[in-house]
């Protein structure tokens, strides 16, 4: 770990957090200090983005400086170490009622809101992914002298979490064929490099692959539901669920959950599907089945129950024991968002996305 420490001020008046109602993120935001004075605790990933990590850092702290804002920022080398440095992050936030950011993609994201979710901390967010679809979502600009200045003057918002088996995420949760898709794309980008045509490439092989169809039984609102897929995905992202036109971005923004599941479907209807998700219309797809949820969990069946299934949240591959569990956390991340002209900026910048 590489870090660089200024002082920070003792007299900064401490963070209070309320407590929230169970499953009603949408309650008033606590009483929180001048977010605009306390430090800021900046973990960052130097294999997210595509720019030179030491180019990024001077930006990051050139910005900090100037504004005399006080900072310490935690280089994370290597990503074994990420969940252990962002726990350090968060016991020093709390010592001085400071903000943790995480810089990176959003498997860097998620791996420092998992540390921040529950500690009364505030949390922010310097894009530096492939997609970056939490930051987009929320106004948060990919260039980083842009997010960084945002930074200083944002303030504190409840933004809706979901959970698997206690695990957070913030964009989407899988089984069966995505996390598939998404160690593939891994591969690829290691020898390739990081830009959306290596990942659109790489899902295009592994489509054209065979795959295993997953027998699974869904519960939910006291109904029990049998199915054959290839794949289950559980998004919790707004801009997402527009871009591949699943219609449920509304139930996002209602307190739930989006599952969509494929059907057992040959390889030639699977590009299919993929080609009308780039176009954003797989919601018109027989294929696709799609419904909102608060809670649900999923059972495979036969030899498969008793063994660890992979799991991928917000890009990231786990390995979780069934039943799976999902739901959406009884307590909101308390997220610094830029003002809501640069959300309808950032949002008109994606909707001209091929």
């Amino acid at each position: 770990m590489n870090s660089r420490l200024r002082k920070t001020d003792e007299s900064i008046n401490p963070i209070r957090s309320d407590a929230m109602q169970e499953n009603n993120v949408k309650s008033s935001i606590p009483s929180f200090a001048d977010l605009s004075t306390v430090p800021l605790l900046i973990v960052m990933n130097a294999g997210s983005g595509h720019n030179d990590t030491n180019s990024t850092q001077e930006k990051i702290e050139h910005i900090l400086i100037e504004a005399g804002r006080h900072y310490r920022l935690f280089l994370v080398q290597d990503a074994k170490q990420i969940t252990e440095i962002a726990r350090r992050a968060v016991e020093e936030a709390k010592a001085c009622s400071g903000v943790v950011v995480a810089a990176g993609g959003d498997g860097t994201i998620n791996a420092v809101a998992n540390a921040v979710l529950g500690s009364g901390c505030v949390f922010g967010v310097l894009p530096q992914g492939t997609f970056n679809y939490f930051g987009r979502t929320h106004g948060i600009s990919e260039d980083i002298c842009e997010s960084t200045r945002a930074l200083l003057t944002a303030q504190a918002h409840p933004v809706q979490v979901g959970l698997v088996n206690h695990h957070l995420f913030l964009v989407n949760a899988s089984l069966g064929l995505y996390p598939q898709l998404l160690e593939d794309r891994e591969a690829y980008k290691t020898q390739y490099g990081r830009s959306r045509l290596v990942a659109a490439w790489s899902a295009l092989i592994t489509l054209l692959r065979q795959h295993r169809v997953w027998s699974i039984t869904l519960e939910r609102q006291g109904k029990t539901s049998y199915m054959r897929t290839p794949t289950l995905f559980v998004g919790n992202n707004r801009l997402q669920m527009e871009q591949i036109g699943i219609p449920l971005a509304d139930a996002l923004e209602e307190g739930q959950l989006a599952a969509i599941a494929l059907r057992a479907i040959g390889t030639l209807a699977m590009l299919g599907l993929a080609l009308r998700g780039a176009l954003g219309n797989l919601g018109d797809a027989e294929n696709v089945i799609s419904f909102g949820f608060q809670r649900m969990t999923v059972k495979p069946w036969s030899i498969y129950r008793k063994h660890r299934i992979k799991v991928a949240t917000d890009g990231e591959i786990n390995w979780m024991h069934a039943p799976l569990e999902f739901c959406i956390s009884p307590e909101p991340l308390y997220l610094l968002k830029p003002s809501p002209v640069k959300l309808a900026e950032v949002h008109s910048d994606a909707d001209q996305d091929p």
